[in-house]
């Protein structure tokens, strides 16, 4: 990557949003809100003989209803690496039946998903053999794979294994296509200072166009760009979840607006009418400083900003990861939150027909 490619935040952009974000920071949590969804456990149905692990990755296929869940082979760290020939990519129709599934060898660590306009599907993979004992295979992982949507795969963005600092990319947690073909990737899963925290933006064919952002917690700055989504208008979305915060971007990097009340989210997800989708994964159990607010998904307007719904964690007193952290709505208007545990698999949330 050339340093010249590297974009940081413009003093101007900055100075257009502080003001607002600062307001936010302390703002009080958004839990007194309704919840008009009833939750559905154990819709998917996997083959006999196979459990659900872990997954933070749920999308919607481009028919608006059948299901894309990418899930980490059983378990959490290395099942897939274990396991190599365990198809971790699957899609699932309207009523939860496995349709296929693909990917087995390919990704170490499953962690994002994308379908893009043309029904592709990208993985982002947010783990790689270098971070395992005792490994002695052929280095992988740390890469954004493009299958077709019958498994083939068509593309790789970056370094097999890893790469840092000019390299890309080490942990990637999200990808996703612009309606123009541009492919946006937020790296970093890891919070601490000095880790790789920024997102990247490649065009059709997998050149490197621009990077923007840097471990940090100013505005611009990240701690875990863990998801990605694009509203109506164009405007890159991405959940800073070490941050409490989403933050809106032009295509460009440019930062233009920094959201704090739709709390900690570790999934984003927005639909063609830019209803926001935000999942909250982490408050009170994983990180006890954002105890205050209630875990779970939390529904508005990507236009606005007003939350309107909260879906809260079906399990309030479970420890870890454990309502959904990647989130996604299909056309009827049925929500999915994919877990990583302890309890894992995906749920489904619907609203009664009245």
């Amino acid at each position: 990557m050339n340093k010249n490619n590297i974009l940081k935040v413009s003093f101007m952009a900055l100075m257009a949003a502080p003001a607002l974000a600062l307001a936010q920071a302390d703002m009080p949590p958004t839990n007194d809100l309704p919840n008009p969804y009833i939750t559905q456990a154990g819709y998917f149905k996997l083959p006999a003989g196979r459990d659900w692990g872990s997954s933070s990755t749920v999308d919607l296929d481009i028919d608006g209803e059948s299901i894309w869940i990418a899930e980490r082979c059983g378990a959490n760290i290395n099942a897939c690496v274990n396991n190599p020939d365990v198809n971790s990519v699957m899609l699932f129709d309207k009523d939860g039946n496995l349709l296929r599934s693909f990917g087995a060898g390919y990704i170490a660590w499953p962690h994002g998903i994308h379908v893009d306009f043309e029904g592709n599907v990208w993985i982002a993979d947010a783990r790689g053999t270098d971070q395992m004992q005792d490994y002695a295979g052929e280095a992988y992982g740390h890469q954004v794979h493009k299958f077709s949507p019958t498994g083939v795969h068509l593309m790789s963005l970056g370094r097999k294994g890893g790469g840092r600092d000019e390299e890309y990319f080490y942990t990637p947690n999200d990808v996703l296509v612009a309606p123009d073909g541009s492919i946006f990737v937020g790296e970093g899963h890891s919070s601490a200072e000095g880790s790789p925290n920024r997102v990247h933006k490649f065009d059709a064919d997998g050149n490197h166009l621009l990077s923007f952002g840097e471990w940090g917690m100013e505005p611009g700055q990240f701690r875990q760009p863990h998801g990605l989504a694009m509203d109506s208008k164009g405007r890159l979305f991405v959940a800073d979840r070490g941050n409490d915060r989403i933050q809106i971007f032009d295509q460009e990097g440019n930062l233009l607006d920094v959201w704090y009340q739709f709390s900690r989210n570790s999934g984003v997800f927005i639909d063609k009418h830019d209803v926001l989708y935000a999942a909250d994964s982490e408050s009170g159990s994983v990180n006890p400083d954002h105890g205050a607010w209630t875990r779970g998904i939390r529904v508005g307007s990507a236009i606005t900003g007003e939350v309107e719904f909260l879906i809260p964690d079906p399990q309030p007193d479970c420890r870890g990861t454990c309502t959904a952290e990647g989130v996604v709505a299909d056309k009827h208007g049925n929500i999915f939150g994919a877990e990583v545990g302890p309890v894992g698999g995906v749920k489904r949330y619907v609203r009664p027909v009245k």
